[in-house]
């Protein structure tokens, strides 16, 4: 079994290279893999996408390596491979990002990615820091995880959903901010799970333990 992290020069891995070794060791996943190669993201078992930045720059940074988006489509949508998008990886799951401009995502989970707009305020964005997630719907990547659980969130840009079955668990931040989505083999997160301790290490725990 292998878990690929998926590496585009978008953002500094090692901190959720180290959490997805970790807890694949103790729950006998197997191995994770950071990569950018698309014949090993073709061969994997799981694939995170993690991102950090604006959506149209890592777009742009996923399709500029040759066969790498393919690969990924193809994992997804003809073998139902397990995928976590992390961050900017969650945002691209969804139909169009208007970060700057349009830009299509994979458009997995039906919606769009907007500008964030706290009815407070004096609530600054982006969003940076601690958040309690509040959950939607029962999902098997949110075992153990309840209303009030912490995560850490860093953006300026959220998902805004199509359809509210997609939506799994949100935060509050002057109005509701889409914190995590899924749909058939596909969930994202908005927050950082390598970045929010025990809520955000069982998280990664369960999605390497899925079979969808």
């Amino acid at each position: 079994m292998s878990t690929v992290l998926i590496d585009y020069d978008s953002g500094n891995l090692h901190s959720a290279e180290k959490a997805f070794q970790r807890m694949a060791a103790e729950t006998g996943a197997g191995k994770v893999v950071v990569t950018a190669d698309p014949d090993t993201v073709a061969r994997a078992d799981r694939i995170v996408l993690p991102g950090d930045g604006a959506f149209p720059a890592c777009r742009r940074g996923l399709q500029a390596i040759d066969g790498l988006e393919e690969a990924i489509v193809e994992a997804v949508e003809a073998r139902g491979i397990p995928f976590l998008g992390i961050c900017v990886g969650m945002q691209m799951l969804t139909t169009w990002g208007r970060e700057y401009e349009d830009v299509r995502g994979f458009g997995w989970i039906p919606g769009e990615v907007t500008r964030i707009t706290p009815d407070d305020p004096s609530l600054k964005v982006p969003h940076m820091g601690w958040n309690d997630l509040v959950i939607d719907s029962v999902h098997p990547v949110l075992a153990g995880i309840e209303t009030g659980d912490h995560a850490y969130f860093v953006h300026s840009y959220a998902m805004r959903v199509t359809e509210p079955a997609h939506l799994l668990a949100h935060a509050d931040y002057g109005g509701p901010v889409t914190a995590i989505v899924g749909t058939r083999n596909v969930v994202g997160t908005q927050f950082h799970p390598e970045k929010s301790q025990r809520a955000g290490l069982r998280l990664i725990a369960n999605f390497l333990g899925w079979r969808p």
